[in-house]
């Protein structure tokens, strides 16, 4: 694996775990509400993460 393929890797899981913590907030001040808005929050911040860490590859 060549040094550059590594720090994409590297950012990309940062993006992923960044937006699901984001998802996780958010997911806490909705707990009260409803406990599937909170997984739904997670679930939400993951597939944002997913999707910008795909576009950002996509441009390298």
């Amino acid at each position: 694996m060549k040094q550059t393929e590594c720090r994409n890797d590297n950012s990309s899981s940062w993006i992923i775990g960044g937006t699901t913590m984001l998802g996780l907030g958010v997911g806490f001040f909705v707990l009260h509400t409803s406990a599937k808005a909170f997984v739904g929050c997670i679930m939400v911040g993951i597939g944002i993460g997913l999707v910008i860490s795909s576009l950002i590859n996509k441009n390298h």
